[in-house]
Formats: structure tokens, sequence, C-alpha cells
């Protein structure tokens, strides 16, 4: 079997791992000036207009996000039934419900027409997710909250670097939230940060992202509400700062890596079965095909397996999330969303990370088309 080419890696260059040694050095490890010098590179790449504070996940920063916009029991947040559970299991945890909408086969992006049939007068936050770092359409959802007083909460976990119409996701818009999972376009390990320009959030994030503690000018602590422990290490952020100076040669060779998916696949696949090619905006942090295992006479499992046999890793992203256990006894129905639950049922992940060479896009391609062919 040929090296093992699993379906995301991380790459880490050797000036980050000297930054990240010379904090552990400099007797300053937890959150300090390397967290407020990523906030600042964050925001400077986002074009120095947004207020921007990191934490440990993307999904403590959508918590923290909806308490600050004062989303909570009662309360519906519309979310799309294709993504990673976090996006709806927050919503959960400050009290309020989820209210699925199902997403278009290719794109795994809920429209601005399903947010708008999804309303209710018990409606407060739409929660687009930019699924695999291509765009929703956000200039007509963010007029469907502006005209019923919503917020509007971007799930951008897959999106740095994603652009919408020439413009960053995170530049504009409301609230906005990034992942740095080790698996993600760039990385802290673990982390997230969030994008927003209403200042008047600034506080209540600043408490929420640390016990509720204000501190005033002799160093006088007080607590104003109980809030969680979401602060991201300085060690975490050195590595964030390296990994957002490459970012922008990270996504440019996802772009070409995808390139060479489609000239392999495209002729030779349904096109239900391949994800759109987007554009130049597309930040790629995943390849997802939908593979029709009834029609192969095979199991998911059995087909992960078989490429694994062939030294090639899959991932799955994701089952629907009306289908998980949790939701069903909710009440939802994943038969409800059907472009959910075939894409839930039918995914999988292609090996897809900067290191990766155009040759192991072929091998990829290669196994794929051979199981596909049998």
């Amino acid at each position: 079997m040929q090296d093992f080419l699993p379906f995301t890696r991380p790459t880490i260059d050797d000036e980050t791992i000297a930054e990240v040694v010379a904090v552990l050095r400099s007797g300053w490890i937890t959150s300090g000036p390397k967290v407020q010098e990523l906030e600042r590179a964050l925001g400077a790449f986002l074009g120095g207009n947004r207020e921007v504070r990191v934490m440990t996940s993307a999904t403590g920063g959508m918590e923290m996000a909806l308490k600050a916009a004062g989303v909570g029991a009662g309360d519906e947040v519309i979310v799309p039934a294709m993504s990673f559970a976090a996006s709806a299991n927050v919503v959960v945890r400050v009290g309020a419900r989820p209210v699925f909408v199902d997403v278009e086969l290719r794109s795994r992006n809920a429209t601005p027409e399903a947010f708008a049939a999804a309303l209710t007068p018990r409606t407060r936050a739409l929660m687009p997710v930019h699924f695999s770092g291509l765009a929703v359409d956000m200039d007509p959802v963010n007029a469907l909250a502006r005209a019923h007083g919503l917020r509007v909460i971007e799930d951008a976990a897959h999106a740095i670097g994603t652009r919408y119409r020439g413009r960053l996701i995170g530049a504009f818009g409301d609230i906005v939230s990034f992942s740095f999972h080790a698996n993600k376009n760039m990385t802290t390990v673990e982390g997230g940060a969030l994008t927003f320009a209403d200042p008047e959030l600034a506080l209540p994030l600043d408490r929420e992202r640390f016990h509720g503690i204000t501190k005033d000018a002799a160093g006088n602590v007080d607590v104003y509400g109980a809030g969680g422990k979401y602060n991201l290490t300085d060690v975490a952020a050195a590595v964030g700062i390296g990994q957002l100076r490459r970012l922008p040669g990270f996504n440019a060779r996802r772009r070409e890596l995808a390139r060479r998916y489609f000239e392999r696949l495209e002729s030779r696949l349904d096109p239900d079965m391949l994800p759109p090619a987007g554009d130049e905006g597309h930040s790629w942090h995943m390849f997802t095909v939908l593979v029709p295992f009834a029609r192969l006479g095979l199991t998911r499992d059995e087909f992960i397996a078989r490429m694994k046999a062939r030294g090639i890793g899959l991932g799955v992203h994701y089952p629907s999330i009306p289908a998980l256990t949790y939701y069903r006894r909710l009440g939802w129905d994943p038969a409800a969303f059907p472009n959910a639950a075939r894409i839930g049922a039918e995914t999988v992940t292609l090996p897809l990370f900067p290191a990766m060479l155009d040759s192991d896009v072929d091998r990829v391609c290669d196994a794929l088309l051979e199981l596909m062919k049998r």
C-alpha cells in the first residue's frame, strides 16, 4: 500500500513552531500579548473596520454570540438541516429552539427563500452556514434580517478567506463565527473567532469570554453575570499568527486541488454527485461527493474501508442534524428535509489539504472511479 493519505492534515511551518517555542519560554503562555496580536492581525485581514475576539472554539463563539444578541428561552433560530451538530446545539444550550430548513443539494447551503419561509413571530436570529467554504447568498439574507429586526449569526467555520461578491466573509454583516480547529483552513490547534461591527456587543462578549469579570483601572475585579471560560491561550495564538500569514497561499492551493478534482471527475460522475465549482472566492475547506451506495451494493462503511485499503482516508461531513438521535427525540423528522437527508446518507469527504500533490488527487480519483465502476 502507498503512504496513507488522510482526508486532511494541518500544515505547520518551522517559523510557527519557533514562535510557539518562544511563547513557551516567555513565561506568559495563557491569554496575553499574542492573543491581542492575533486579534489585530485578523482585524487587519478583514479590512480593519471590524471588532474581533478570539476564543477556544467556534462553538463557544456562537454560544457567546447568541447570548450577547439576547437570544434565549422562547426564541427561535433558523438553522440549516445540513451542518455540524454544533450549529444547532448552541441554540439549544441558550434555551432557544432551532428551526431547521433544507439546503440545496449541491451547494449544501440554505437559500434566502428557505430562511424567509421558516420565519415565525418567535424568530430572533438566522444562522446561515457557509458549507465547505462556499458563501451563502448573504445580501438577501441580511436584507431579510433587517426587514424583520433579526440578528444574523453566520456559521463561517469553513469559510476563513472565503469571498462573497468580492468581499471577505467576516468583513461585513452582523456577527460571524470562524473555526480554527486542527482540520480547518487555518488552525490554532483548537480555537475560533467572532467578528462583528456592533460595538455594543464587545462588552458582553468580553464578559462572557472570561467569567463575567470586569476590571477597573486599578485592577479591582467585579462580576456582572455568570460568564463562561472561553479565552484562547498565547500558545494557540502563536500558531494562529503563523497560519494567518500563510492562509492566502493555503487557500490558493486548495482551489488548485479542487480544480484537479473537477478535471478528473466532472465528465465521469453524475453532476448531483459533485459540489458546485463556485468561483475564485471559494476557500475549499472540503471537497465532498455524494455516492449512491445502494446502487453500488455497498454500505458507506464498506466503501470507506475499501478506499482505506487503497491508502486513502475519507471523512463524513455530515449526517443531517434532524437525523441525529437528540433532534429526533425533540420531534424533528429527517424526511422533512430530503436534500439534507440524502446528503447525510451519501456524503463522503475526499482528501484536500495544501500539502497534497496533484498526483495525490489522481490517486483518490483513480480509486474512487474504480469502486464506482465495480
